[in-house]
């Protein structure tokens, strides 16, 4: 599974953050990038459900 967030439209709430901390973190901009790249098997779930819960819908998993 790969992750990718549209950083030009993040709000830079943490959300994606705090669900799922060992994929997201936040860049020195104050947006939240991708860093598990792929997304490791046991984080899977939570970065599905970190995409799902998104208040401005901008991160993808595949």
């Amino acid at each position: 599974m790969r992750a990718a967030i549209d950083r030009d439209n993040c709000i830079g709430c943490e959300l994606c953050i705090g669900t799922c901390p060992a994929v997201f973190r936040m860049a020195e901009d104050g947006h939240a990038e991708v860093y598990a790249d792929p997304v490791p098997k046991a984080d899977e779930a939570a970065a599905a459900e970190a995409a799902q819960n998104c208040p401005v819908s901008v991160i993808t998993v595949e």
